[in-house]
């Protein structure tokens, strides 16, 4: 049990690591691929701006919200101090990536990436303060009431095995979307360094598909007469066999630190699984700032060492 907890915990932050790694990896290449078609077209730069206005409003909204609900005028320290330090982080990963000197050396770094960071960021941190336990003090009539959690949110656990399937639900499903779109053939490439380069970016709404001028070659290759072979896996697979598996491997440990509550499976019960624990609130909240730190080194490695050659 020793080694395991040390394996599982290792285990769990690679995982962690990797969604983070991707998740910048999709911004800046959403950006990238809708910059291309803003040199060509106009209509990009307005739904690069439409967007990013979106992302900062939803940023903003979540900001607020978590600021009214989960903090008061007396007490609820570690809210309001998580919340504010979140919300710096947030301005100032946006202001670094606008400003002159970032500029200079990655004219593709913009607001929809920030924009992105910061909605996630916004996301973590609304996670985090839902699992941490709840704070109770003694009222005027000398009983224990519960603070820095929504009114509203306190009947929801009343049912709590249907609370804990439905979140059960909800997690590994996540898990699984995880696993399977960090085992691709553009996500393994990407954490290998290895990108598209710009002049061959395509824009189109949905980047994530196959290209329009695959598109073609596959139409012309059938107007020919002859077969279309996609996947032809006879002498090889078309993505990472050993990659695919060792995802899948890190994201079984992750799940066994997350029903243990990280290893404190001594108190580690299914039914109270969602009810908030320590280790849950600082995980969630230490992943929050390595997303931050991961995207600001994408930001300052092209300054840090000038004479290497980033692509994102």
């Amino acid at each position: 049990l020793a080694a395991w907890r040390y394996i599982g915990a290792t285990g769990g932050f690679l995982f962690i690591a990797i969604q983070l790694i991707l998740l910048v990896e999709f911004a800046h290449k959403w950006n990238k691929n809708w910059t291309a078609g803003a040199n060509h077209k106009q209509m990009w730069n307005g739904l690069l701006a439409l967007v990013t206005l979106i992302l900062y409003s939803i940023a903003v909204a979540a900001l607020v919200l978590m600021a009214l609900f989960y903090t008061r005028a007396e007490g609820c320290m570690y809210n309001k101090v998580l919340i504010g330090v979140n919300g710096g982080l947030c301005l100032f990963v946006s202001l670094v990536a606008i400003s002159p000197c970032v500029q200079n050396r990655q004219p593709h770094s913009g607001l929809l990436q920030s924009g992105i960071i910061s909605c996630y960021v916004m996301y973590l941190t609304f996670s985090a303060l839902s699992s941490k336990p709840p704070e109770t003090v003694l009222d005027e009539n000398n009983q224990n009431i519960t603070i820095c959690v929504p009114e509203f949110s306190q009947g929801l656990h009343r049912d709590e095995n249907l609370v804990t399937g439905l979140g059960t639900t909800i997690l590994f499903g996540c898990i699984l979307y995880s696993c399977l779109t960090s085992t691709t053939r553009a996500s393994s490439e990407a954490l290998r360094g290895i990108y598209a380069a710009p002049e061959t970016e395509v824009a189109r709404c949905c980047f994530c598909c196959v290209p329009d001028g695959d598109a073609d070659a596959e139409d012309r290759i059938a107007n020919r007469g002859g077969q279309t072979v996609i996947y032809d896996e006879k002498k090889g697979t078309v993505y990472s066999y050993a990659y695919f598996h060792f995802v899948f491997f890190l994201a079984s440990l992750y799940v066994m630190m997350t029903v243990t509550h990280w290893f404190h499976y001594e108190s580690a019960q299914i039914e109270k699984f969602f009810t908030g624990t320590w280790s849950i609130f600082w995980i969630k909240m230490a992943s929050c700032w390595v997303c931050v730190c991961l995207y600001l080194w994408t930001l300052i490695a092209p300054l840090c060492c000038p004479t290497r050659e980033f692509s994102v």
